[in-house]
């Protein structure tokens, strides 16, 4: 279970703590919309704000690498199981549509003004919107087929809108995949889904749990996990 503070920042837009029962240490995590804390349990804020002071400079020029870019026509998102693009429209109102060949297209008005907030959370919706529905075609059944390859069974399957966490599963078997995985390497999709099936037989992240996630990642788990933790979302 976690607790979360949310910090407005210059720097960082916001800082978002997480208390966590088992951390041990401060955790750091840079993303677009913010700066992530993982703190062990009964840390002091002011204690947390000092450690990360010394820390500011180098997380600063992170975040700026990372941070949201406003969308306009040029945006595009080139996954490997998701493609998306903006097109100028003569309607007047943003239309998305998923085209044959699997691609989506957000129509947008000819003068659409991206400099503008409200146009900006608008679109994001809409694209935000599409990879939802996309990933709820798309992780199910992938689900499924490597459930089935390596007999696991789980109870039912959600699709979420989490940036903070890819996958997870309860005790009940109910595994939750981010949309957001439609961003990700094919590979690390697969990641994410033997992740959270191995969960099933083991709940905690033990030896146990680790050996029969390597069985299932040809002694890859590892090196997977590093990657997925370095992976930055383009949206």
């Amino acid at each position: 279970m976690s607790t979360k503070r949310i910090i407005e920042d210059k720097d960082f837009h916001r800082i978002v703590i997480a208390t966590r029962r088992g951390a041990r240490n401060i955790t750091m995590r840079v993303k677009p919309d913010g700066l992530y804390l993982t703190v062990p349990p009964y840390s002091k804020t002011d204690k947390v704000l000092s450690t990360l002071e010394q820390f500011r400079a180098d997380l600063r020029e992170r975040f700026r690498q990372v941070a949201v870019r406003p969308i306009d026509f040029s945006f595009r998102i080139e996954a490997d199981c998701f493609r998306l693009s903006l097109s100028s429209s003569h309607l007047k109102c943003f239309t998305v549509r998923q085209m044959p060949s699997g691609e989506v297209t957000v129509f947008c008005p000819e003068h659409t003004d991206f400099s503008d907030e409200a146009v900006q959370k608008l679109v994001r919706g809409a694209i935000l919107r599409a990879m939802k529905k996309v990933a709820a075609e798309f992780l199910p059944p992938l689900l499924s087929v490597w459930a089935e390859r390596f007999g696991l069974t789980y109870r039912k399957v959600r699709i979420t809108a989490a940036r903070s966490r890819w996958g997870s599963c309860t005790s009940a078997k109910t595994i939750s995949l981010s949309c957001y995985l439609m961003l990700v390497p094919s590979h690390l999709i697969d990641y994410v889904i033997l992740h959270e099936l191995a969960h099933t037989r083991e709940m905690n992240h033990g030896p146990r749990f680790w050996e029969l996630l390597d069985s299932m990642t040809a002694g890859q788990a590892l090196r997977l996990r590093g990657e997925l933790r370095r992976f930055r979302p383009s949206f």
